[in-house]
């Protein structure tokens, strides 16, 4: 039996749609609230509907996300939740929105780093905060967060806000290596030697590098390979042209990571198809393809990144359990204030 595919309009606007009548037959359908865009899923959900028959019916919400599965909490149908870094996911979690559950193929499929260990969520695809330096003012090509806070940067080091929950992920990571005394004073140098007080994306920075108002930035891996292939809007390719990525911390524990991920909303009416999706979403076809579109890194072992994430140089993951960077999400958050951060 055929369904309606649901689409919503992406970024901040409203849903402009419920799943409530799509709701059918647990062996018929899944229904799924994602923050990951369409022109990243649906290839996926194609190949999931050819190969099982299961029919995706999804709803594109690029903000608020989990307030908008909790309202629709106990009167419409949503059995997965996509979304993006450890802070959304632990956030679902908070909320009570994610079920248990068990599956010996993602066990196996998933490291244990990248995903819950009551197996509340799962990780996808991940990413690495890495340093974008300029080609023509930076000679040296290797790099440690640490070394970011040295005076020699004064000046010109680019970022976005400190409260972005990409930087309070590497933020949380140095506390857990660090401790938070030392991450205060590594906040407070990383300051020191900004060209000018955060502001902007990812992107911005690496356009920073370009315009020579900085030297150094901190940004996700992937936005380089979204430049690098911009043809709507080209003058991005001379952005990626003007920095190199360097991969911090390579000699010692690694560069920090992030991740896409997955949960089972709990009472999900489809969950054995749910689990189905998550399961073809770690194996070897969608792995390959769900980085390469979004220019990300595999979690399965074995499967390798595109040509184009290769070439940016080799990556050494720092295996630091994201749990464990939850865990010092908050008082990251608290010392990016108490150093006034973005002042």
């Amino acid at each position: 039996m055929k369904k309606t595919f649901l689409k919503a309009v992406l970024g901040a606007t409203a849903l402009v749609a419920t799943i409530a009548p799509l709701a059918a037959s647990a062996e018929e359908v899944i229904n799924i609230y994602s923050f990951r865009q369409a022109f990243l899923m649906q290839p996926l959900i194609d190949q999931f509907q050819k190969e099982t028959g299961i029919v995706v019916n999804t709803i594109y919400a690029k903000k608020g996300l989990i307030e908008k599965v909790k309202a629709a909490k106990g009167k419409e149908t949503a059995d997965l939740i996509l979304t993006v870094d450890i802070a959304n996911l632990m956030g679902a979690v908070n909320a009570g929105l994610a079920d248990t559950i068990k599956s010996d193929v993602l066990t196996a499929n998933i490291p244990a780093e990248f995903r819950d260990a009551g197996g509340k969520w799962f990780g996808i695809t991940s990413r690495s905060r890495v340093v974008y330096a300029s080609n023509e003012r930076v000679y040296q090509d290797a790099i440690t967060y640490e070394e970011l806070a040295d005076p020699k940067w004064m000046g010109k080091i680019c970022i976005r806000s400190g409260q972005h929950n990409y930087n309070l992920a590497l933020f949380a990571s140095m506390i857990a290596h660090n401790g938070e005394a030392a991450t205060q004073k590594w906040l407070e140098g990383l300051k020191a030697n900004l060209a000018h007080a955060p502001k902007g994306n990812d992107r911005a920075q690496a356009k920073s590098i370009f315009n020579g108002e900085c030297d150094l930035a901190i940004a996700n891996t992937y936005y380089m390979g979204k430049m690098q292939t911009n043809e709507k809007n080209p003058e991005q390719k001379d952005w990626a042209k003007s920095i190199k990525v360097i991969f911090p911390n390579a000699k010692n524990r690694g560069s920090h990571m992030n991740l896409s991920g997955v949960m089972v909303v709990k009472g999900a009416a489809n969950k054995t198809n749910a689990v189905k999706f998550i399961e073809f979403l770690s194996g070897d076809t969608a792995q390959k393809l769900y980085a390469e579109v979004n220019f990300e890194y595999p979690v399965k072992a074995g499967v390798d990144a595109s040509d184009l994430v290769k070439g940016w140089g080799t990556l050494k993951a720092d295996k630091l359990a994201l749990t464990e960077i939850a865990k010092h999400h908050k008082r990251a958050s608290e010392l990016v204030d108490i150093v006034k951060f973005n002042d």
